[in-house]
């Protein structure tokens, strides 16, 4: 099964086990995501499910956006519309040669993960500015000692001499820090609540608090 969820971060707690264990989990609002396309190989070019989460005020949504997810005015339209509110946050799941048993319109939640025990959960990061390279990359400056005069958080060197007489790619620097896509892989699912669409899973998701996340499963 390829096709996951889209949700929400709701924010972090403990959780005690059936061992007694104190467990760190994140708490996920999972869905519920409506079907708003269903993509061909002959028609697209590849074959993918697409979700939409958490509806948005038709107000805030503009023409495209509404026409995406129902037909406007008295035209009809080439393909199924889902029939329901705009969307604020969309994406897709790749089904390449993957029978799915979903159609436009169908909605899918937090049942969707029954039988599965792990997922990966895709954020994005907290953004935290541009920052130094011991906060960005964890560096431990240099030394306190007379001599060091005000550079006691620099890089330090990061070039060459005559040969290659360049900076090398890569070289880990000061700059933009966070506000980047993150994956976290094998998150281990300890609980589901099915009437208010919460999934809590073991350990940190990226992101803040309402933070809109991707979670697709691992293995069925």
């Amino acid at each position: 099964m390829s096709v996951g969820l889209l949700g929400k971060k709701i924010g972090t707690t403990q959780i005690y086990d059936d061992q007694g264990q104190l467990l760190p989990v994140t708490v996920i609002e999972a869905g519920p995501c409506v079907v708003l396309q269903c993509k061909t190989q002959e028609r697209d070019g590849y074959e993918a499910v697409q979700l939409g989460f958490e509806d948005k005020p038709r107000r805030l949504a503009s023409r495209s956006e509404r026409g995406h997810v129902t037909t406007l005015g008295s035209g009809e339209s080439e393909t199924s519309k889902a029939g329901c509110e705009p969307k604020r946050y969309i994406r897709e799941f790749r089904t390449d040669g993957e029978q799915v048993d979903l159609t436009v319109g169908d909605e899918v939640n937090v049942s969707l993960f029954d039988d599965v025990a792990k997922v990966n959960v895709i954020g994005v990061s907290k953004g935290r500015g541009t920052a130094g390279v011991m906060k960005r990359h964890n560096f431990r400056g240099q030394r306190a000692s007379h001599g060091v005069k005000r550079v006691h958080r620099h890089g330090g060197s990061i070039g060459q001499s005559a040969d290659p007489a360049r900076v090398m790619k890569g070289t880990r620097m000061p700059g933009r820090h966070g506000n980047a896509r993150v994956t976290v892989r094998n998150l281990h699912i300890v609980g589901r609540d099915a009437s208010a669409n919460l999934l809590i899973v073991k350990g940190a998701v990226p992101g803040p608090n309402g933070a809109f996340v991707t979670i697709q499963p691992v293995g069925v």
